[in-house]
């Protein structure tokens, strides 16, 4: 550790270098992750709140809440202790010159489904609606009137809630009236039954017997094949992993480089008696140095950036998988450091010495 930390105080600007590397790879490597996590998020918000086991959902709806369709009666035939009933659309609301794709949930207002209100009050009449309170950022406010692409129906804002997105987009929860008179149109009376899932809550999802026609579908595998949502986190996920091995590659030239500069120096040190295994060490410990203060700054630099994010901004930083990460970081770059390690064991002292 004394030949590391001496050696990089010799040569701060050469080692600066290799900090700053390594610092700009981990900070891109926390932004991903906490844009991978934000993203997720957005999509997955307002099921994460349901606090379900699985969803009921119609066999031939590819487990897509969009593409299921169901009366209400079905709820009859599932015998379990919690249950609610959802119906939901998607479309455009329109305030003025604002628009915003919107998600409208369609519930009973005595179902474990209910939203908490964190802003005015819950949906009492027709065509009150509790919006998520995401779109407070974008303006819109209690009493606003919300016009709507799909129909001659308006919505009234009421009350908001918190933690209510669904596939990116802010959820409207109402009653099912509502929903299906906005839904259906001119055909609300014939389609007053219809549903799109059944929710449920129960420790043992075995128990529960449905028709042919349904599918039982855990929450989790549900979240899974929501539109787009594997397809963004594999590709962040893939970049992130790809950056692991960049910064590996990066250590490795930077050290082998490093290294064969100084192939005559490692010469003079083993044929005055100092092991390889000293050696190694030494720069095993100059690795980790270099590697634990590049991704702490990278660490608090992703800190400080999100502290100024706006809130458009899709990004939430999960402190333990960021610290996992930059566990991850530090480990590629020690690995990176063993080809400089190979090259110090094969120096033959004579030869360095008389090259």
């Amino acid at each position: 550790m004394f030949l590391a930390w001496n050696e990089i105080k010799k040569n701060k600007l050469r080692f600066t270098l290799i900090i700053g590397v390594l610092m700009l790879v981990s900070y891109l490597v926390f932004f991903l992750s906490g844009l991978a996590n934000g993203l997720q998020q957005m999509n997955r918000e307002s099921v994460d709140k349901w606090d379900s086991d699985a969803i009921i959902l119609t066999d031939d709806s590819d487990k897509s809440l969009y593409q299921s369709s169901m009366d209400v009666s079905e709820v009859d035939e599932i015998d379990t202790d919690k249950i609610a009933v959802i119906g939901q659309m998607s479309t455009i609301a329109r305030l003025d010159d604002m628009k915003i794709n919107v998600s409208i949930f369609g519930i009973n207002d005595d179902e474990f489904l209910m939203p908490n209100i964190t802003d005015g009050k819950s949906f009492t009449e027709i065509n009150e609606v509790i919006a998520s309170d995401t779109l407070k950022d974008e303006g819109f406010k209690l009493g606003d009137i919300l016009k709507l692409s799909s129909s001659d129906d308006s919505l009234t804002i009421v009350g908001f809630t918190s933690n209510a997105r669904f596939n990116a987009s802010p959820v409207l929860y109402t009653n099912l009236e509502t929903l299906n008179a906005v839904k259906f149109g001119d055909y609300a009376e014939v389609n007053k039954d219809q549903i799109n899932a059944i929710v449920i809550q129960s420790t043992d999802l075995s128990t529960i017997k449905t028709n042919e026609a349904l599918e039982i579908v855990d929450t989790e595998t549900f979240i899974q094949n929501l539109p787009g949502y594997t397809e963004q986190s594999l590709s962040l996920n893939f970049m992130i992993y790809f950056l692991f091995i960049i910064s590996a590659v990066i250590v490795a030239i930077f050290l082998y480089v490093l290294t064969v500069q100084k192939i005559s120096m490692f010469g003079i040190m083993k044929a005055q008696g100092i092991s390889n295994a000293y050696l190694s060490k030494s720069i095993v410990a100059q690795t980790f140095i270099l590697a634990a203060v590049g991704v702490t700054i990278g660490f608090a630099l992703t800190l400080l950036t999100g502290a100024f994010l706006p809130s458009a901004v899709p990004v939430s930083f999960d402190l333990v998988k960021m610290l996992l990460n930059g566990l991850v970081l530090v480990i590629v770059a020690i690995a990176g450091a063993v080809f400089s390690v190979l090259t110090i064991v094969k120096i033959d002292p004579l030869k360095a010495i008389g090259g």
